[in-house]
């Protein structure tokens, strides 16, 4: 069974950046992506990366968040620079950009001053 753990959460001031990552164990070379739900919202994809390389962001995160991925270490993660109080949601990983019905804890991101 694959399993997702998230981390790299916190509380950071507008402007600020962090950096999220999220071990995978089990089934790796497939698409994967970072998905977030803000509170009364659904949960969206915001970053995709393939099982070659290549990334796709929401439009709402573009040069702003970079997705990448170490296969050695069985890990993706999520840069996220510029952040904005609308960022602030719980993170997670999984598949994408269709996910597995299992998802992980997540990781909390707050952006608030």
């Amino acid at each position: 069974q694959v399993q997702f753990v998230e981390s790299g959460g916190g509380l950071v001031q507008p402007g600020g950046s962090l950096r999220l990552s999220c071990a995978v164990s089990g089934m790796f070379f497939i698409g994967m992506g970072w998905y977030r739900q803000a509170p009364g919202k659904q949960r969206e994809l915001v970053a995709l990366i393939s099982s070659g390389g290549s990334t796709t962001y929401a439009d709402s995160v573009k040069d702003r968040f970079t997705i990448s991925r170490d296969y050695p270490k069985n890990t993706v993660t999520l840069q996220m620079n510029r952040l904005k109080a609308e960022d602030t949601a719980i993170y997670y990983c999984n598949r994408g950009p269709t996910p597995w019905e299992y998802w992980g804890q997540g990781t909390q991101v707050t952006v608030s001053s």
